[in-house]
């Protein structure tokens, strides 16, 4: 048994998360058996009417939290979390496609190897459309090289995510630092929690310009604070901590063709 989880906020495209739910549901070889879905603040009456058509599909198999305000991604899912009822919690973002056989391949697992508390699998990035893909991200599969990635980027891909919930709640969940997840993994790699990732394809994500061109200046401050974070829990000391930061300016203030070079080459 397991759940997955969802957050939603205005600025979603309400095509693009219907599709994500019948990715989750209709086309899916295992379903779910719970689906928690956070409204992160006010929603648009469009978005609003997807959730209406899905509640009725999927009766009491979703749950739906309701936040006043937006409250960012890493505190809706820690409010999501909480009422999810079973122990493995499989993350999907709400523009994102999973593969028929995302779930029984990632829950299969999790259950064969119960020493592992987080894991992923690959990804695909396609244009928002999902019509030409553009590039594949390729990480790492087991522990050893996971920590070893972990000291540069990210060793785990957030929208194809699947963990134990007891394990993310020991750690008090996701930071109060953006991006949220990459600090997670950090914090549970330190309390010394196992991670893999499979080397499936689980994942369709729409990147296309829009999400390069948003990792600017902005994205770069939260990039530092998480490199801060790793270095206070020892996990990276001073001269790797000025290479990321040096080497996370060089991307992010780079004009835009020089960019879309960079996040070609280091996918």
């Amino acid at each position: 048994m397991f759940c997955v989880l969802l957050s939603v906020y205005k600025k979603e495209k309400p095509e693009y998360f219907h599709e994500a739910f019948s990715s989750i549901w209709f086309n899916q070889q295992l379903k779910p058996d719970q689906i928690v879905l956070v409204k992160d603040g006010p929603l648009t009456p469009e978005l609003n009417a997807v959730i209406m058509r899905w509640k009725e599909i999927l009766g009491d198999v979703i749950t739906i939290v309701n936040l006043s305000k937006n409250a960012g991604l890493g505190a809706a899912l820690n409010a999501g979390i909480k009422l999810c009822k079973y122990e493995l919690i499989a993350r999907m973002d709400t523009d994102d496609v999973a593969f028929p056989d995302r779930f029984e391949k990632q829950v299969s697992f999790m259950i064969e190897h119960p020493e592992i508390a987080v894991s992923s699998g690959q990804i695909e990035e396609w244009d928002q459309g999902l019509c030409k893909k553009l590039y594949e991200r390729h990480l790492p599969l087991k522990h050893e090289d996971i920590v070893i990635f972990a000291k540069k980027r990210s060793p785990i891909s957030h929208p194809a995510v699947i963990f134990r919930k007891s394990a993310v709640q020991e750690v008090n969940g996701y930071p109060k630092i953006y991006p949220e997840d990459f600090p997670l993994w950090v914090s549970m790699i330190v309390a010394g929690y196992k991670f893999a990732n499979l080397p499936d394809f689980v994942l369709k994500m729409r990147v296309g310009d829009a999400l390069m061109k948003r990792r600017g200046r902005g994205f770069l401050k939260g990039e530092v604070s998480v490199f801060r974070h790793m270095l206070r829990l020892g996990f990276i000391d001073k001269p790797q901590f000025i290479y990321n930061v040096a080497s996370r300016a060089a991307v992010r203030l780079s004009p835009w063709f020089a960019k879309k070079i960079f996040y070609r080459s280091f996918r």
